[in-house]
């Protein structure tokens, strides 16, 4: 891949304007909080669970104790797990990749616990439990869950007398 000047001068315009945001002076990892530390040169300090960055969120301590800053300041590098971190988005709020993020959510969502949620859990445990699943549901043209059987018919009971 050849660079042009022109895609040279634009790139280092873009870094420019993202280091006017301020760059890494520090960065550690807490092993008591679990929190990663970033100071910038605007006098700014993030603290970030570790738990909550792509690429981390499995890493043991060891492993996050060794950060390099990059040499424009504007990113994170763990030897040790071959993760980069650009801070810059980690500033928007950007963690991680979009589906990576989402997974996040997606967790969260299903342990909301709302009033509604734990009225109709109360609701549910009155009546015996979580209601059964529907089979035989239909979803674009194909039929998902377990099929729908008949149920099994008892043979008839033999009275006493005969």
């Amino acid at each position: 891949m050849t660079v042009t000047e022109l895609e040279y001068e634009q790139a280092n315009a873009r870094m420019q304007r993202a280091q006017q945001g301020g760059t890494v002076v520090s960065a550690r990892y807490q092993r008591a909080t679990r929190r990663l530390v970033i100071e910038l040169t605007t006098g700014v300090q993030l603290s970030v669970p570790a738990t909550r960055l792509e690429g981390l969120s499995d890493a043991t301590a060891r492993q996050l104790d060794q950060i390099e800053i990059s040499p424009s300041g504007l990113g994170l590098h763990w030897p040790l797990l071959d993760v980069d971190l650009y801070v810059p988005a980690l500033l928007q709020g950007v963690l991680g990749s979009k589906k990576w993020m989402a997974s996040l959510l997606g967790k969260k969502g299903g342990a909301s616990r709302s009033e509604a949620k734990q009225a109709a859990a109360r609701t549910n445990g009155l009546l015996g439990g979580r209601p059964k699943g529907k089979t035989g549901i239909t979803v674009a043209g194909q039929k998902s869950g377990k099929a729908s059987r008949p149920p099994a018919s008892k043979p008839p009971r033999k009275s006493a007398t005969g």
